[in-house]
């Protein structure tokens, strides 16, 4: 048996592909929407992808089901309680298929959507009764399980869905595994699609029995309480992926060839008159050191589609500006979230800029230590601190203002005009987007705080904490 595990940190997603060596028969689960690397390793092991698997249809990125169907002739398997515009099979609970010595069982989990299936993974070489690994999308998570709250543009309540993953769990995907069994989530830490996620990609099922506070022995109401409280605030793109995933759409590469167009200045700044969105993807430094007016800062080197996702409007066009040779990866980071509206990238990228200064834009930026040094002067600056809640309240810098960047825009009114504000996150990825926000919304005097509150930590200056 084969059994690889590939994991994305920037969306913190795991896919697998799974494949018997000695029928070349391989299946892909939960695949990212760039599938190039899953037919490259099934090549290279003298495999056939002959199936693919969504555990559910994902809130959080488009699925490459769509591509392996049409690149590798793949069958789709979805839930017994999917809908979809495409045609797949169903998986019905109980039902199996083998693959040579490697048997694949489908269990019905719902609960984090209603279409949620685990599929148990046998090794039949060594037993046929006890499963080797669960594939557990987004049911059962490390540390965690799947957050019921998402099903609300469906019409679902989350304590409705709450109470279908206590069953899931307690009376079909436990008694069906050891505690040997490997745990294979969906996601890891840094997903929105859960609330406590482990930054471990594999576990077991017993160690989860003993550390994950959700599967602790309480009963159903307790559990229903307890999984629906202090969820993330979902991003808006969650309910448009998860509608593309179930929708007959263009394939990633028909995506790419159709964006992949250079813009001229002149026809950048039309497009933004009529409002277009711009992206610049560069480094915060390089951005902060100068940029195209009214532009977005969300760069390569962090989280970069789900904020993106979160902070863009998908029914506007984008138009990209980035470093040389990266519109490709710009473009197809963002496809991975179904952010298909891209129009094109500026041309030439700042160079295109040398002759308009007039254009041009730069962000200061402070360090620690002179942002304390200024926050002795008479009107010291404002500290606007944009991480989400629960980090400000876990610690933070003293008289710190505390707005999530993800409600940024939504509460510009509470960012003070009358003096300068640093903006400041954990270590500066963030605060350079928000910057870039509120210099979009032509607050002039702004700083972004270099290294954040790593960095204020480092210089071993007062912090707040709980």
């Amino acid at each position: 048996m084969i059994l690889k595990q590939y994991y994305l940190g920037c969306l913190a997603h795991a896919s697998y592909l799974l494949g018997d060596e000695e029928t070349g028969m391989a299946a892909i689960i939960d695949p990212q929407r760039d599938i190039d690397q899953y037919l490259s390793d099934a090549d290279a092991l003298n495999l056939k992808i002959r199936h693919v698997f969504l555990t559910h249809f994902h809130a959080d990125f488009v699925a490459g089901h769509l591509d392996l169907r049409d690149r590798a002739g793949a069958t789709i398997h979805l839930g017994a309680k999917a809908k979809a515009a495409y045609d797949f099979e169903r998986m019905r609970n109980g039902e199996t298929l083998i693959l040579g010595q490697v048997q694949l069982k489908f269990l019905e989990t719902p609960g984090h959507s209603p279409e949620s299936v685990c599929i148990l993974v046998y090794d039949l070489e060594k037993s046929a009764e006890t499963p080797y690994a669960a594939l557990t999308g987004d049911t059962l998570f490390i540390g965690d399980v799947g957050r019921p709250d998402l099903g609300a543009s469906k019409g679902w309540a989350a304590e409705d869905l709450a109470a279908l993953l206590y069953d899931s769990l307690h009376r079909n995907l436990l008694p069906q595994t050891a505690d040997v069994t490997l745990v294979y989530p969906a996601h890891g830490a840094g997903s929105l699609c859960g609330k406590n996620l482990s930054k471990d990609t594999v576990s077991t099922i017993g160690a989860q029995r003993q550390y994950n506070y959700a599967l602790q022995p309480m009963d159903k109401d307790t559990f229903i309480q307890l999984v629906t409280t202090d969820q993330p605030d979902p991003p808006t793109y969650f309910s448009f992926d998860a509608k593309l995933n179930a929708s007959e759409i263009d394939t990633l590469d028909h995506m790419l060839q159709k964006t992949h167009k250079p813009l001229s200045l002149d026809t950048v700044l039309n497009l933004a008159a009529e409002g277009a969105q711009l992206l610049d993807t560069r480094d915060a430094v390089d951005f902060e050191g100068a940029h195209l007016v009214d532009s977005i800062n969300i760069g390569l080197g962090g989280q970069y589609a789900s904020w993106a996702g979160t902070l863009f409007d998908i029914d506007k066009p984008i138009v990209l500006i980035t470093d040389s040779a990266a519109e490709e990866e710009s473009a197809m980071r963002l496809g991975r979230i179904g952010f298909d509206n891209i129009v094109g990238y500026l041309d030439g990228g700042m160079q295109a800029l040398a002759d308009r200064p007039d254009l041009v834009q730069q962000t200061e930026r402070i360090t620690a230590a002179t942002l304390a040094e200024h926050l002795e002067f008479e009107q010291p600056p404002v500290i606007l601190d944009i991480r989400a809640d629960k980090e400000w309240e876990q610690k933070h810098i003293q008289g710190s203002l505390n707005i999530p960047l993800n409600h940024l825009e939504e509460r510009l009114d509470e960012v003070p005009t009358d003096r300068t504000v640093v903006v400041q996150c954990a270590g500066g990825y963030r605060s350079a987007t928000a910057a870039s926000i509120l210099k979009r919304h032509h607050l002039t005097n702004v700083m972004d705080l270099v290294g954040g509150l790593a960095a204020w930590e480092a210089g071993r200056l007062e912090v707040v904490a709980s």
